[in-house]
């Protein structure tokens, strides 16, 4: 069993730690000569750096098995060393001494406390910690039994986030595979895709967008929109009172996440509620993540949305609220609606007058937009199912 422990131990104590300086640069190549060479953070990988410049000679070197650390903007930003490398002064490694500490334990020690290093960088002249900065930085009191427990179970962990991750990704490109053939080629009279472009020319009409059925339409977005509403601008509250409010963070992969929830009481609020079937799209974000759109499926017994998000109207009767969701979430769409994109403070914009200028192809008949919907549907569930059963060993 794992004690909880009673008092920290300084960094400074428990490991070796190299600031990195900046070498000349008649000493840097890109011909493999000596050894890679990173002067930030800016080629950390996932786990561990992709090192395109060599040093030759090194001047500061960091251990293989290091912790790599950035000192300078961002601060706090950390990748394992898996081999020896020549670090410039944006990064620092750290090392734990033998038979003190783990270093990997160090390293989720850092990870867990990291804004201790946030709130010094916040007091120099520029975003940077020093050197006492780390050897000052606080690590819970273990001993190194207990250290390399707690650092072999959540390396396990970490292990089967990879793996989890690793096949959402293989599952995306899946489905984004089959989005493209659905909305592409749609589905036929028979309940199949109808046969590709070069083996039925005569299936298909050129459009702005590409080649799309001849019993779709390609018009573009306002043709289908009956009204446009922004969220409310109001303080919000952790606190439960009132009627929850939807944010820019709550969509994602085309569906709402209602587990970060902001609350109001103002009536204002109450004035938009979400009804079953209502589009909402971020309309300023970064660029990755402006555009994102999903339908309300009633989540919750009531909701509205905020400022920052826009409700879109449809005529239901010509375009279904899941078809017109499912095609806003497509990465082409994305790309179409991002191009409409205008710069912000620190973001970009995308006002519902200039979606509407974006064009979307569509089937005139209701039938078929409800089978792709369907699909996709079908296909995001079953996804859903394998990573649960992969990650119950059921699978």
């Amino acid at each position: 069993m794992i004690s909880i422990p009673q008092q920290f131990s300084l960094l400074g104590a428990l490991a070796d730690i190299t600031m990195g300086q900046s070498p000349d640069s008649s000493s840097v190549n890109s011909e493999e000569c000596g050894l890679p060479f990173l002067q930030g953070c800016s080629e950390f990988g996932l786990q561990s750096p992709e090192a395109e410049l060599y040093c030759m000679p090194p001047l500061r070197v960091s251990q293989a098995e290091s912790i790599l650390i950035s000192v300078r903007a961002p601060v706090g930003t950390m990748n394992w060393g898996d081999q020896s490398y020549c670090i410039g002064r944006g990064l620092a490694a750290i090392k734990a001494k033998q038979g003190l500490a783990d270093t990997k334990f160090l390293s989720y020690s850092i990870y867990q406390n990291v804004d201790f290093l946030h709130r010094r960088s916040q007091g120099s002249t520029f975003l940077a910690i020093s050197a006492n900065d780390l050897n000052r930085f606080p690590i819970p009191v273990y001993s190194l039994a207990q250290q390399n427990k707690i650092s072999w179970i959540l390396q396990t962990i970490d292990k089967a986030i990879e793996k989890t991750e690793a096949l959402i990704e293989k599952y995306q490109q899946i489905k984004a595979g089959l989005m493209h053939d659905l909305f592409t080629r749609g589905i036929g009279a028979d309940g199949k895709l109808r046969p590709p472009r070069e083996q039925a020319p005569e299936l298909y009409q050129q459009t702005p967008i590409g080649w799309i059925p001849t019993e779709w339409d390609c018009v573009k977005i306002k043709g289908y929109v009956r009204s446009v509403q922004y969220g409310i601008s109001i303080s919000l509250d952790d606190l439960e009172n009132g009627i929850p409010v939807l944010r820019m963070n709550n969509i994602q992969s085309n569906m709402f996440d209602v587990s970060d929830l902001k609350y109001t009481s103002d009536l204002e609020a109450y004035k938009i509620q979400l009804k079953k079937g209502d589009i909402l799209y971020n309309r300023t974000n970064s660029m990755e993540h402006v555009g994102k759109t999903a339908m309300w499926r009633d989540e919750l017994p009531e909701s509205s949305f905020a400022s920052y998000l826009v409700r879109i109207n449809l005529y239901e009767d010509m375009i279904l609220p899941e078809f017109f969701s499912h095609w806003m979430s497509q990465i082409s769409s994305q790309n179409a609606i991002r191009r409409y994109a205008t710069p912000a403070v620190q973001q970009v914009n995308i006002n519902p007058t200039n979606l509407q200028k974006v064009f979307i192809s569509c089937p005139k008949g209701i039938e078929e937009q409800q089978e792709i919907s369907k699909r996709i549907l079908i296909t995001h569930e079953a996804q859903l199912l394998s990573l649960w059963c992969k990650h119950n060993g059921t699978y």
